[in-house]
């Protein structure tokens, strides 16, 4: 995905699709303060629904077998999770601090987004897809370090009308929720009731700049969990472009063919991870010249290249971000080929100097001297590369406004908050993850570009992994080369 923070926009699923008032009627209903007392409704449909008569809830409330309290094994991420606590304990000794998982987001009325746990909330505790909305990680200072403490709501037991009365966190709507238990065995951490939890004025929240920027600095190298879960998210995410490529003939056939580009990526990430890491861009013909096109209501028809630019969010919620593009009837034109190969030869130079202790930046460095001698050598503009390369010109980047890379992991624009000099700027360390990701946009309406070259637009993003001596490119198993990709759509 282009170098460009962007807020992941959950999909269309909702939640609350019953007609509660249908349960009791008000003939019957017992008295209540407010109709959303008496519902378990929310105030939006507080007027839909009637109260639940003595009877009914007598009922209702017995004849239930006793549930065993679980003890699931440790999850694999639980001992880095601590590990990364007690870094954080030591960059911050005395101070209590407070990390939330965050809330359900409204999406329309009474339906929410699904839920996704804060980044940060996540790295610290190892809870995942499955936290729990409103959980809060408390590190309370003690001695010369910090316990820490996971408070969220539990499951409600029978003696309560919540399990079929309330339809944002009853049981009967939403499934069970985890026993305190449950999730203290599962994740190693002490945990408490969320009505238990009290803030304080001198509470370090996450939010807190400092601490963002702290929480960000600490997950520029990653540990050994979070690369075998990139890998895996990368294997996931291949997955996923088979199954695209597979189905580019369905594509050809409907009127909004990108769509059955983004629904088919969509099916995979669901399948083998949480999600997708960020919004699909499945962007055919000239649409490719929009960087971040995620609208996907065009056309994807023969003749044209279609840029699939898409990223399985795994279950740790770790995220790939891959982008490849390709020809729609299997073949690149002459022109077509041209401006794909610039690409690649650009990311192939930018991986080729990618070890331990070049900076950050020189990556971005590598790929733009070759579009600048592309752009160079096809007069788009009428100058040497070297001229255009000056920090004073830079008249090449008018067809590529955007970075090469970002870092990559929990967040598809990881570790966004850390400092310039550490980022941008900063050293490379092995354990890096990022993508390198040039690319080539020549708008259909620019008329500083040649006619055959107008409403093509390529990219080429890999997910990059620094080892003690060099990189590994995550994401070389799929097609790359206009060959390989060729046959790739042949098969």
């Amino acid at each position: 995905m282009s170098n460009e923070p962007q807020d992941t926009i959950a999909s269309d699923e909702s939640v609350d699709t019953i007609e509660t008032a249908e349960l009791a009627t008000s003939e019957t209903a017992a008295p209540a303060e407010t109709a959303e007392q008496a519902t378990g409704l929310r105030p939006a449909n507080a007027n839909r629904g009637a109260g639940w008569p003595a009877s009914f809830s007598n009922y209702i409330s017995q004849g239930w077998a006793e549930r065993a309290d679980a003890h699931p094994p440790q999850r694999a991420q639980a001992p880095y999770a601590a590990a990364r606590r007690r870094r954080l304990s030591e960059a911050y000794p005395g101070k209590r601090i407070v990390v939330p998982a965050g809330e359900l987001k409204v999406r329309s009325n009474d339906t929410d987004y699904p839920f996704r746990a804060d980044s940060a909330f996540s790295w610290l505790t190892g809870w995942a897809s499955d936290s729990e909305p409103g959980a809060v990680l408390v590190m309370e200072p003690s001695g010369d370090g910090h316990v820490s403490t996971l408070y969220f709501r539990p499951a409600a037991g029978r003696d309560t009308d919540e399990f079929y009365a309330d339809p944002a966190i009853g049981e009967f709507w939403i499934g069970a929720r985890p026993t305190l238990g449950e999730v203290s065995t599962d994740l190693d951490l002490a945990t408490g009731d969320l009505e238990d939890f009290v803030s304080t004025e001198d509470d370090l929240l996450s939010d807190d700049a400092e601490l963002a920027q702290t929480l960000s600095e600490m997950r520029l190298v990653k540990d050994e969990y979070e690369i075998e879960q990139m890998r895996l998210a990368v294997e996931a995410t291949s997955r996923g472009f088979d199954d695209v490529v597979a189905q580019l003939d369905r594509a050809q056939r409907e009127r909004r063919g990108e769509r059955v580009i983004e629904g088919v990526f969509h099916t995979r990430a669901r399948l083998d991870g949480y999600a997708v890491g960020y919004e699909t861009i499945a962007a055919s013909g000239s649409h490719a010249c929009i960087l971040h096109w995620t609208r996907n209501d065009g056309a994807v028809l023969a003749g044209d290249l279609v840029l699939i630019d898409a990223g399985v969010e795994l279950d740790s919620l770790y995220t790939a971000d891959i982008t490849r593009t390709v020809p729609v009837d299997g073949r690149f034109t002459d022109a077509q080929r041209e401006v794909y190969e610039a690409v690649l030869e650009a990311a192939d130079a930018a991986l080729s100097i990618v070890k331990p202790g070049i900076r950050f930046l020189d990556i971005h460095d590598a790929a733009m001297a070759v579009i600048a001698r592309k752009i160079s050598e096809w007069g788009l503009v009428d100058a040497d590369a070297e001229t255009l390369l000056d920090s004073e010109d830079q008249r090449h980047r008018r067809y590529m406004v955007h970075g090469t890379s970002h870092h990559l992991g929990i967040d598809v624009h990881d570790c966004a908050k850390a400092r310039r000099e550490l980022y941008r700027e900063g050293v490379l360390e092995e354990g890096m993850v990022f993508t390198i990701e040039p690319g080539l946009y020549f708008q259909p309406d620019d008329l500083t570009v040649p006619e055959r070259y107008r409403g093509i637009g390529a990219r080429l993003e890999d997910d990059i992994v620094v080892t003690a001596t060099g990189a590994v490119n995550l994401s070389a198993g799929i097609p790359r080369t206009v060959a390989d990709i060729e046959a790739w759509l042949a098969r």
